[in-house]
């Protein structure tokens, strides 16, 4: 999910878990490598300025630099040896690292076992204010965020678009407009688009922002979106 070509959003955190070694995968592009970890170890990339932890244990030594970042974050992250968080700051934020719940089939006798990666769940900041991400679970969002929860409650729905929805969005308003005798052709306005330098495009963009739930105002929901974002027909986000 993004914008356009190049664009980089921290949610893009990818965690690689191998038996010998970690490999944190950045928005940026970057691969840091770190040795595995025992649970409530810490380790510190020099050469990239990253912090790479994994939960287990309740507190952190009072000499680790990070034990006071450490007590911000929920009792049942720091618990947990199964979740993984990174900073590239002292101050923050920590981005949380666990994995996806999938929905057992009838015919699942046993727990599904933990993927052999972890990605964006959560993020905390210093004052201990979260956000939890939700991410879609079947169809063409698989993986992609399309739900935020913050600290306060308020549940937001990300409305996501691809390619091909907007092409035909795109063609049908052609067809209905004034000037129908120029409909909009397929050439014009692409079902797919072309990979770019950062790698494969799928074309998958964020087309709306919508409060879901306030609990503070659980009657007085905005009956708009709070944002709404168009793209060009090559994809990218139109000012």
């Amino acid at each position: 999910m993004g914008g356009g070509p190049g664009w980089k959003a921290p949610f893009d955190i990818r965690l690689q878990v191998h038996e010998w070694e970690l490999i944190l995968n950045d928005s940026g592009g970057r691969s840091i490598h770190f040795e595995s970890l025992f649970p409530g170890e810490i380790s510190y990339s020099r050469s990239e300025s990253f912090w790479l932890a994994r939960g287990g244990v309740a507190e952190q030594h009072s000499s680790q630099p990070l034990s006071a970042l450490w007590q911000v974050l929920p009792e049942d992250v720091r618990l947990s040896p199964h979740v993984y968080l990174a900073t590239n700051s002292l101050q923050g934020p920590w981005w949380i690292l666990g994995w996806s719940e999938r929905v057992p089939g009838a015919e699942d006798v046993l727990p599904a076992p933990l993927p052999p990666y972890r990605e964006l769940t959560g993020l905390a900041d210093r004052f201990g204010r979260t956000l939890t991400y939700r991410r879609e679970a079947a169809g063409d969002l698989t993986g992609e965020i399309t739900g935020v929860t913050d600290g306060a409650g308020r549940e937001f729905r990300l409305v996501l678009t691809t390619q091909a929805q907007r092409a035909e969005e795109a063609r049908t308003s052609s067809l209905s407009s004034s000037d129908s005798s120029r409909p909009l052709s397929a050439s014009a306005f692409p079902d797919t688009l072309p990979g770019t330098e950062y790698g494969p495009d799928r074309g998958i963009r964020l087309s709306a922002v919508w409060l879901m739930h306030d609990p503070a105002y659980p009657e007085s929901l905005p009956g708009a979106p709070l944002a709404r974002y168009t793209y060009t027909e090559a994809g990218e986000l139109l000012a």
